[in-house]
């Protein structure tokens, strides 16, 4: 079983950055595919970004493409969501998500979530 931590969200305005972090802990973190979400309020859960155990592959939606990056950080059981340019839209509460093998964006493939952090930016 597979515990993920989340931290790193806050209040930002418009045109800042932040970086978020996932931490696991309970599993062999490097054999696990990771991932990054976010729902905002009234809204359906949205894929960001994912990357594979090694971090040699990496995806990410169009809607952040250029202004967030993943990475991660075996030896520390993190992966770091880097953002960059924040919009008002991007106010949302953030999550990690653990899977095996898969580093798409279905979000109901994944078998580990974190319980999320909140991102709020203002205008």
């Amino acid at each position: 079983q597979v515990q993920l931590v989340e931290s790193g969200g806050g209040l930002v305005q418009a045109g800042g950055s932040l970086r978020l972090s996932c931490t696991a802990s309970g599993g062999t973190f490097s054999m696990y595919a990771m991932g990054w979400f976010r729902r905002a309020p009234g809204k359906e859960r949205e894929f960001l970004a994912a990357i594979s155990w090694n971090g040699a592959r990496t995806s990410d939606t169009d809607s952040v493409k250029g202004r967030f990056t993943i990475s991660r950080d075996n030896a520390k059981n993190t992966v770091h969501l880097q953002m960059n340019s924040l919009k008002p839209e991007d106010t949302a509460v953030y999550y990690c998500a653990a899977d095996p093998t898969y580093i798409g964006s279905n979000w109901d493939v994944y078998d580990y979530w974190g319980q999320g952090t909140q991102v709020t930016v203002s205008s």
